[in-house]
């Protein structure tokens, strides 16, 4: 019999997008209140790879990483993931999103998101929330799943994904040598 162990704390991570940038800074404004500081942040870039959001963001939005200083414990996406709805629906005008908030988490090995989607690779955490795994570390980076969204597999994200990850690792070490 296996015996259940305590997860360790994981960094949180969350994409914004928006088609205009005081969008942007609103979102994550919101975010450093509700979840601490930012410590690190990506470039804006371009959101090319679907019209999907621009119904109800506007044409040509654009995307930021970002991933927060305090750890998170990895059973809190789902709570995190209302927060963000809330957020989203704060921030919103006329009845749109003006900015979409995506929270996840990484550690280690992996990148995992929380949707409020099912799928056959999502695993539901309850009220009304799955996980998706998207991103898996091998071979000194992440590398994407077959089922991962096409932004995710971007040099750009990855890389940023694997800077956050050297700083999560740090972080690790760092607390374990006090």
């Amino acid at each position: 019999m296996g015996i259940p162990l305590a997860f360790p704390p994981v960094k949180l991570v969350c994409s914004l997008l928006a088609a205009d940038l005081s969008w942007i800074a609103r979102g994550r404004e919101a975010l450093e209140k509700r979840f601490g500081r930012i410590d690190l942040a990506s470039a804006l870039t371009p959101f090319c790879f679907s019209s999907y959001y621009e119904k109800e963001l506007g044409p040509g939005p654009v995307r930021q990483y970002v991933s927060f200083e305090r750890p998170v414990l990895p059973s809190a996406l789902a709570a995190i993931k209302l927060a963000t709805n809330r957020m989203e629906k704060m921030l919103s005008e006329g009845g749109n999103r003006r900015v979409n908030l995506d929270p996840g988490y990484l550690d280690l090995s992996k990148l995992v998101l929380a949707s409020t989607k099912d799928a056959s690779y999502r695993v539901c955490l309850g009220r009304g929330i799955s996980a998706q795994p998207t991103l898996s570390f091998r071979q000194g980076s992440f590398r994407p799943w077959e089922f991962t969204y096409e932004s995710y597999r971007d040099p750009a994200s990855i890389d940023f994904f694997n800077r956050a990850r050297a700083l999560y690792h740090r972080g690790i070490k760092d607390s374990s040598e006090h």
